[in-house]
């Protein structure tokens, strides 16, 4: 899941579509005369990253801020899946270059995806950075940053097959103290043609359980009351104990972190198709606590373009997947990724996309057309020769489809009273709160004196848009 504008991973505004709402960093640290100011851009995992970094920072006298013209040190974590993305990062760092020049010794630094993909292009072409760190090298950031304040230009983005932060504490920074994300596992071995996260990330490693089920009890011991496992493919999540030799898969780590408590809310993102398996369903069916949730990327409707897209599964395959959702966990949401437009697709192929989103009744998805990006198998490859006139139009359609397709589904809730768990206050007023369902649904609802975020309520829906619900408290604290 993407998304194009930045997150202010700081005491800052959220603006992705799961915290949306002004929320504030309850500082914790002593005060320092050092502040970093961090957006991030691109995927959850990048705002995991983000809290991985603000705790590296932590322990050489950094504290956080939220104004950017106060920070001694500006980090931008970026996202290289499409070529928007990478833009709007060019544009910001431009915006910093302004405030750097009028702030002598602050430095400005870029972290993530495009840091790895473009490496010392940054330093030597744009001079707009005093230094580029790739995704598995946060832990030398105390040391670039040093070097920076000497005037020295650094660059580590050095890919490791073993690192995975597993002895890291995330610094939640902009957290609402109620729901938080635990990465399980980095890299990605899945090498979709259109896709750099394999050349961004690197190989494929998961995290030991032990540190993943610690980080789950410690963030409920500390009020959070629901925690999204992140990967850019949970379900291929494997570790083995080096001392017992047995091997956890994803099922066993979903139902281990499940027992950490009845009320801590379990989510999890990303599935791929050809690998998540009826045990995990059926883990997820056993567990009230895992929510009824599974974001499932489906990318294309037609088989011969999800071939080329090296997606490594057919049309036919991801509806047997989608069939076995829907029978072992009835009441699931399915949410997905479409990518339109992709090399030689024709209408009719474009049409089975439309037909997909139909028929497999997606809550939401997140929508693209496709955005060739150098180095891929795609790029070296194929010919990106469908004009930008008919991708827009292709997405146009794609997104109307989807959009009839959530307001069908979120109608159906109406009537229905679902268990909710508080995560703030409504964007729109403070005199509403705001939060999720099992299903992943906002649910907008008058507040009552007797509940706060963080608590479970039983919430009846009267009315529904194509993105939100709107209901009342009918049953109090769950």
């Amino acid at each position: 899941m993407y998304n194009d504008n930045p997150t202010l991973t700081g005491p800052a505004k959220i603006v992705d579509e799961s915290k949306q709402g002004e929320v504030f960093f309850k500082d914790t640290l002593k005060a320092s005369k050092k502040h970093f100011y961090i957006e991030s851009y691109g995927c959850q995992m990048n705002f995991s990253d983000s809290e991985i970094v603000g705790s590296i920072l932590s322990e050489v006298g950094f504290s956080p801020t939220r104004d950017v013209e106060s920070a001694d040190l500006i980090l931008i974590n970026t996202c290289s899946i499409r070529e928007k993305a990478e833009e709007n990062v060019r544009q910001r760092l431009r915006v910093f270059d302004k405030i750097k020049k009028s702030k002598p010794g602050m430095l400005v630094g870029v972290l993530g995806c495009m840091a790895e993909r473009l490496k010392a292009k940054f330093l030597e072409e744009e001079r707009l950075v005093d230094m580029v760190v790739g995704p598995d090298s946060y832990r030398d950031l105390p040391s670039l940053v040093a070097g920076a304040e000497e005037g020295e230009k650094g660059v580590n983005v050095f890919l490791s097959r073993e690192e995975t932060y597993a002895d890291i504490s995330p610094l939640r920074l902009g957290s609402n103290g109620v729901t938080g994300f635990i990465s399980i596992m980095r890299g990605c071995d899945n090498m979709c043609s259109f896709c750099v996260v394999p050349y961004t990330r690197g190989r494929e490693r998961s995290r030991d359980f032990f540190s993943i089920v610690a980080e789950a009890t410690d963030l409920y011991n500390r009020g959070f009351r629901e925690v999204t496992l992140l990967g850019q493919n949970v379900d291929s999540y494997k570790w083995t104990n080096p001392e017992s030799g047995n091997t956890v898969n994803f099922a066993n780590l979903l139902e281990m972190v499940a027992k950490v408590h009845p009320d801590l809310r379990i989510r999890f993102s990303t599935s791929h198709p050809k690998d998540i398996t009826d045990e995990v369903l059926h883990t997820i069916a056993a567990h009230e606590n895992i929510c009824n949730y599974i974001h499932l990327p489906v990318q294309s409707g037609n088989s011969r373009v999800l071939d080329l897209m090296n997606r490594t599964y057919d049309r036919a395959w991801y509806m047997e997947r989608v069939k076995s959702i829907y029978r072992i966990i009835p009441d699931c949401a399915i949410s997905s990724d479409i990518i339109t437009g992709f090399c030689t697709e024709t209408e009719e192929e474009h049409q089975d996309t439309l037909s997909m989103i139909e028929w497999a009744k997606y809550s939401m998805s997140y929508m693209f057309f496709y955005s060739e990006r150098p180095g891929t198998l795609a790029h070296r490859k194929y010919e990106d020769d469908i004009p930008e006139k008919v991708k827009r139009s292709r997405l146009s359609e794609i997104v109307r489809v989807q959009m009839q397709v959530s307001f069908k589904h979120n109608q159906k809730d109406i009537g229905n009273t679902f268990k909710v768990l508080i995560e703030g206050d409504s964007k729109k007023s403070d005199l509403d709160f705001k939060g999720r369902n099992s299903q992943n649904k906002m649910i907008v609802f008058p507040k009552s004196k007797d509940c706060k975020p963080g608590d479970y309520v039983w919430v009846k829906v009267y009315d529904a848009t194509s993105a939100t619900l709107k209901g009342k408290i009918v049953i109090g604290d769950g």
